[in-house]
């Protein structure tokens, strides 16, 4: 598995390229992170070019199993956060 990205990691990352310091870096991150939940959590999407589309989407009430159990349990209606991979990013991957 490849290594995971910390926040710190990030926003060192995104000064450097930047040319602005750290501070800043991590403000405009945290910015970005409440504009998309603010975003999605009103029902809207928020499309990032090159990585993806963000969007929240409605289930309906449905029976579930209990894997514990087995015991089937009804589930009632949620929402749940949808992310959809840009296909520049799938490509990037498998060339």
């Amino acid at each position: 598995m490849a290594n995971q990205m910390t926040k710190t990691q990030l926003v060192a990352a995104l000064a450097e390229r930047t040319g602005g310091d750290k501070k800043q870096a991590s403000a405009m991150l945290d910015a970005l992170t409440g504009i998309i939940t603010e975003t999605v959590s009103q029902g809207g999407a928020v499309t990032l070019p090159g990585v993806g589309k963000i969007t929240c989407r409605e289930r309906s009430e449905r029976m579930a199993r209990n894997p514990g159990t087995g015991e089937q349990i009804q589930k009632p209606a949620d929402k749940v956060i949808k992310v959809t991979i840009a296909k520049a990013l799938k490509d990037s991957i498998n060339p």
